[in-house]
């Protein structure tokens, strides 16, 4: 399958700043063209998947119709501020299931994703399975997270 035949939806990030830019997965999904850098959420994508770890509901593969027609959106900020996503408000919240991180910082830790990794794992549940193995294709340690969660 060439990338023109996979489903493409579209990848939004609202970035705090509080990382190093050389090592931020949103970044390098950017120079990739496979996700936008927004300052908010406002007009249609106030329908779009927010990724919220604190979310009452949990994100499901029936949410690919959101993500199909809104897209979604990920938050990316450093964990110790983690409390900057109560500041952000979207109509459809979802935190992911318990995951294991296999980025280099936080590798093997419970939930410490990085914005890539939160962004296929999505994917992953919402059956864009060809879009997430090509988003994690662009970190040598990408396929790494697919593996050790057994998507």
């Amino acid at each position: 399958m060439n990338h023109s035949e996979i489903i493409t939806p579209n990848l939004y990030c609202i970035h705090f700043k509080e990382c190093d830019p050389k090592k931020c997965t949103a970044f390098k999904l950017k120079k990739f063209k496979l996700l936008k850098i927004i300052r908010k959420i406002n007009g249609n994508l106030k329908k779009a998947i927010l990724l919220n770890p604190f979310s009452q509901k949990t994100l499901l593969s029936y949410d690919r119709e959101i993500i199909l027609n809104y897209g979604l959106i990920v938050i990316d900020c450093s964990w110790k501020n983690i409390l900057n996503f109560g500041t952000i408000k979207s109509e459809n919240n979802r935190k992911l299931p318990p995951l294991i991180a296999s980025n280099p910082i936080n590798y093997g830790k419970w939930e410490k994703l990085s914005s890539v990794e939160a962004l296929a794992a999505a994917l992953y549940i919402t059956n864009f399975k060809d879009y997430a193995d090509l988003v994690l294709s662009k970190f040598s340690w990408g396929l790494e997270f697919k593996r050790i969660n057994k998507f």
